[in-house]
């Protein structure tokens, strides 16, 4: 099948969106707590929509308690995968997630997946050893993602 002119292929895609990534300035930097806190008054806001008063403070605690360590991992996978740098990551994307990614390693994916719904670590390795996948590279994955970088304490003590 043949490309129309000026459509870009999912290969030209990809390689620009790895440009990006290694492009990106240290000022593109977000931060995890100011993002979260606007997270946090989005939900008071709409709380407080619901029950037609001002729920204050409550809400804002709540949402910390109810959302904020997933918030933190959804977080970090972003910065892993190079879609967004959040300040309180340290490190880049390494070569190697950027490897998995651009040749759509099926592995990765599937331990991503998992990952995106709240699976631990040793969840994902006990699935791979089920499955009998090859868990040293299950591992390889799960240290390069590094999900329990994200388990930050929330901001706001309720």
């Amino acid at each position: 099948m043949r490309q129309a002119i000026g459509q870009v292929t999912e290969d030209q895609n990809r390689a620009l969106d790895m440009t990006m990534v290694s492009t990106r300035r240290h000022s593109d930097l977000c931060s995890l707590h100011q993002e979260g806190a606007r997270e946090a008054d989005r939900y008071k806001w709409i709380e407080s929509e619901k029950r037609g008063h001002d729920v204050g403070w409550h809400a804002v605690n709540d949402w910390y308690r109810k959302h904020w360590l997933r918030y933190c991992r959804e977080k970090r996978i972003e910065h892993v995968m190079g879609q967004r740098r959040w300040e309180e990551f340290s490190d880049n994307p390494s070569s190697y997630v950027l490897e998995l990614i651009q040749s759509n390693d099926l592995l990765f994916e599937r331990v991503l997946d998992r990952l995106i719904c709240d699976w631990e670590n040793l969840d994902i390795i006990a699935w791979g050893v089920t499955w009998g996948i090859c868990t040293k590279r299950i591992i390889s994955i799960l240290e390069e993602l590094d999900i329990n970088s994200a388990r930050f304490d929330p901001p706001c003590s309720g």
